[in-house]
């Protein structure tokens, strides 16, 4: 299914903000905290969170763009943003991830995770028209929207493997009224694969509310975010894209109501650490699960993405937000 562009307002030439400094820093938040030495390895003993932007209600779901700028999405004001280094921030897409013409009943219409495809297409997860699109050649094209002949819930966060097949979770928290309101149709929240020839597979079903969801540089590990239990898992990835028994790779109920936020976005670096963002901002991972640091930025922080040259790009609550490091992300498809 094919929806003319004509409708969206694409790369709208209106500043969300005043006009940038030359380097972008409105200011600086929250601390940085070294649990190991070798969290000193992956973030500079000089970092600081650096605020690039405000004034957003909800943003979440950063992904760097090929052509050297960052989108993320504000989720209630439907809106993705478009943050060029230098430039600021103006808005890329409105509407977003809701395109209906009846006014929405929920408070989350907009995108929340992106990706970009192998083919280099902008891929979003579509909490208000419960499906995944793609942007492709100025036109969106819906990926998936309905699970054996049931709508999605509101998908959430995206990855893709190597090999073009696309990787989701669906929770229901862009969905008026959740599990227990009358537009849903499904009565649990899953992780997906959409293969590349278009079939799509209920992974599992075992997290009540899974969320962020990332692959391991080998592509033999998927680690998916519970909001709900604020924990992620990590399972391992059969040679037919399904998934085997998952393991616990982190448990962070001990700080929920004592730091902000829960279990949420994640990215991998090409050393195989997991940089997710959980109660208190991002906790560092080794692959195997030790937690190294956190990025604490004092804020509800949603999700992450590098950029090219190791900077990491948080998404805290009304944020833009920037850290240095040494790290070297996995960008592109996965």
């Amino acid at each position: 299914m094919r929806v003319s562009s004509l409708a969206l307002t694409l790369l709208v030439c209106v500043a969300i903000a005043a006009p940038a400094v030359a380097d972008d820093v409105k200011k600086t938040i929250g601390e940085i905290e070294r649990l190991d030495p070798a969290f000193d390895e992956l973030v500079p003993k000089d970092a600081k969170i650096e605020v690039l932007a405000d004034g957003f209600e909800w943003s979440e779901g950063p992904v760097w763009m090929p052509k050297g700028f960052l989108l993320f999405s504000d989720i209630p004001n439907n809106r993705i943003v478009k943050y060029k280094p230098g430039h600021g921030t103006d808005v890329f897409m409105q509407p977003a991830g809701y395109t209906g013409m009846s006014k929405f009943e929920g408070h989350e219409p907009g995108t929340n995770g992106l990706a970009i495809s192998p083919e280099g297409h902008l891929t979003m997860c579509c909490h208000g028209d419960r499906n995944i699109t793609q942007m492709v050649d100025g036109e969106r094209k819906v990926l998936v929207s309905h699970y054996e002949g049931k709508r999605l819930n509101s998908p959430n966060d995206l990855v893709y493997h190597s090999n073009g097949d696309l990787y989701f979770t669906d929770p229901p928290y862009g969905l008026p009224g959740g599990l227990n309101g009358k537009e849903a149709e499904l009565d649990y929240c899953g992780v997906y694969r959409l293969g590349k020839d278009g079939k799509l597979t209920l992974l599992t079903k075992e997290c009540p509310r899974p969320n962020g969801i990332a692959l391991s540089p080998d592509e033999k590990t998927l680690y998916v975010a519970d909001s709900q239990e604020c924990h992620w898992k990590a399972f391992p990835m059969k040679e037919d894209g399904t998934l085997g028994e998952s393991k616990m790779f982190y448990d962070a109920k001990q700080w929920r109501g004592k730091r902000p936020g829960g279990s949420d976005g994640m990215k991998v670096d090409t050393n195989g650490n997991v940089w997710a963002t959980g109660p208190g901002g991002v906790l560092v991972f080794t692959p195997e699960g030790k937690l190294l640091g956190r990025i604490s930025t004092g804020e509800r922080t949603a999700n992450c993405a590098f950029g090219p040259d190791g900077t990491l790009y948080l998404t805290a609550d009304m944020y833009l937000c920037r850290v240095k490091t040494n790290a070297k992300g996995l960008i592109g498809s996965k």
